[in-house]
């Protein structure tokens, strides 16, 4: 079986009916022959925005009801030593600084549980990255 792993803007726009990609989300979500995979990074990332919100943002209780119901759909990945080893050599090869270095860390869980394909609508985020490949492609980026 395909497996994909989520990025956090999917799993944010999945929830914001008012987004232009909550339809492309719910498809990644609930239309997919794949399994599905995320990691404790991206739900600790997912209730920081959603709750922060200046217009609409969730209370935490129905944010973690949203984060139970996404542990319905995907596998939760968390950081091993293993994936401390591939974030170290990541950083060795692309050099990255500051926020970006947050990206790596989530492609060296990615990489470390033998997942390439990445389902994100931000794209530059993660293009530079040879390793891995994207899903929506790059005509639906923000």
């Amino acid at each position: 079986m395909n497996k994909i792993f989520v990025d956090t803007n999917i799993l944010i726009y999945s929830i914001d009916e008012d987004s232009k990609f909550y339809s492309k989300s719910q498809e990644i979500l609930f239309n997919s022959n794949s399994q599905l995979f995320t990691s404790s990074k991206n739900l600790s990332e997912f209730l920081s925005v959603v709750t922060r919100s200046p217009t609409n943002a969730l209370l935490i209780e129905d944010a973690l009801t949203a984060i139970e119901d996404f542990s319905n759909i995907f596998t939760i990945l968390y950081p091993t030593k293993i994936s401390f080893s591939v974030f170290k050599k990541m950083l060795q090869k692309y050099k990255p600084k500051g926020l970006k270095i947050h990206d790596f860390e989530i492609v060296s869980i990615v990489l470390a549980n033998e997942i390439n394909q990445i389902a994100t609508f931000n794209i530059k985020d993660f293009e530079s990255i040879e390793e891995i490949s994207l899903i929506p492609n790059k005509s639906l980026k923000q």
